[in-house]
């Protein structure tokens, strides 16, 4: 509010300067309220409610005179004078800036003696964020640092948030060490000062990582149909598939088979299964940040479980052999 005491004596010394020594009666000055609270931007009026009695007005805005009477002082257009008369001596402000905060006097005099009333405008701003940072993408393992800052009157509050997992830290900077795949997430900056809804941004943090291959299996197939076998791999960029055959030649597509890539799988598409295509197959998944592989099989139904039945069956017809050279020793005897 600064010095109320050279304040008041500037007030004052301003109604003396305006009077021209005119005796005139008591009267009683409405104050206007103590504090008046408006958005920047928007406009408000400041009424000063006098007696009939009461001459010689003025209005200030600190060491400012604004108007004495109907006479304007400042410049600014913005500030007009709404009432004057025997009872309201009220002045406009259009367009509110934070810059027009502050103490407004309304100067009188009566009965040859100064009074004063004061009100104080008190100019919010909504919460704003006027800087945060870009979408980012980086390697698994490495230090991440977010900014969101952010303007408003009162001063805002920031926090950040994640959908996945609420609130995650407050202040305008955040900090992840050694950051990993799982929180590769939109991080969400909402600022907040209580004069507007929460201002809100967000920052999509990518994590890359090399492709780990998730789901492999044997397949089974029929001579004559179709077959598939899958390879699943996650990867951040998306990995780059390849196939090969057990004999380590790149696997090509012909008109009885087929490669299709997806995002996060390579599929390996048997249209016509032939004698040829039963085998061990190897998946290869590739990203800049390195590779993995897997092997599965692509078999013939029942075939390992022929070759258990005829291992069993071969030992069956030797006990058979055996048994009758036991036999024919005992008839020799």
């Amino acid at each position: 509010m600064g010095c109320p005491l050279l304040w008041n004596a500037f007030a004052a010394l301003v109604l003396v300067l305006l009077s021209k020594g005119s005796s005139l009666q008591g009267a009683e000055f409405g104050h206007v309220q103590d504090n008046i609270t408006v958005l920047e931007g928007e406009s408000v009026t400041l009424r000063c409610r006098i007696d009939e009695d009461v001459t010689h007005k003025a209005w200030l805005n600190r060491s400012n005179i604004l108007f004495t009477g109907t006479d304007k002082w400042t410049l600014d257009k913005r500030v007009t004078l709404v009432n004057n008369n025997s009872s309201d001596f009220s002045i406009h402000i259009d367009n509110v800036q934070v810059s027009d905060e502050g103490p407004y006097t309304c100067s009188f005099q009566a009965n040859n003696k100064p009074g004063l009333a004061y009100v104080y405008l008190i100019v919010q701003v909504p919460a704003k964020i006027v800087n945060i940072s870009k979408d980012i993408s980086v390697n698994e393992g490495e230090n991440v640092n977010l900014h969101c800052l952010a303007v408003g009157r009162p001063e805002p509050t920031v926090t950040w948030k994640v959908q996945k997992y609420g609130l995650v830290s407050e202040g305008e900077f955040l900090d992840i060490t050694e950051i990993k795949r799982q929180q590769a997430e939109d991080y969400e900056c909402l600022t907040n000062n209580g004069v507007a809804p929460p201002d809100q941004r967000k920052v999509k943090v990518t994590v890359n990582y090399p492709p780990m291959i998730t789901d492999i299996k044997n397949m089974p197939a029929h001579l004559g149909k179709t077959a598939i076998l899958r390879c699943e791999a996650m990867a951040v960029p998306s990995a780059f598939f390849e196939w090969y055959r057990d004999d380590h030649r790149p696997v090509e597509n012909d008109n009885t088979l087929r490669i299709k890539n997806e995002k996060t799988r390579s599929l390996l598409l048997f249209t016509n299964v032939t004698e040829k295509h039963f085998g061990n197959y190897t998946c290869f998944a590739s990203n800049r940040l390195g590779a993995s592989n897997a092997s599965m099989l692509l078999f013939r139904p029942g075939a390992i479980q022929g070759r258990g039945t005829g291992l069993h069956a071969g030992l069956s017809a030797g006990m058979c052999i055996l048994v009758s050279f036991s036999a024919f020793l005992l008839m020799m005897v």
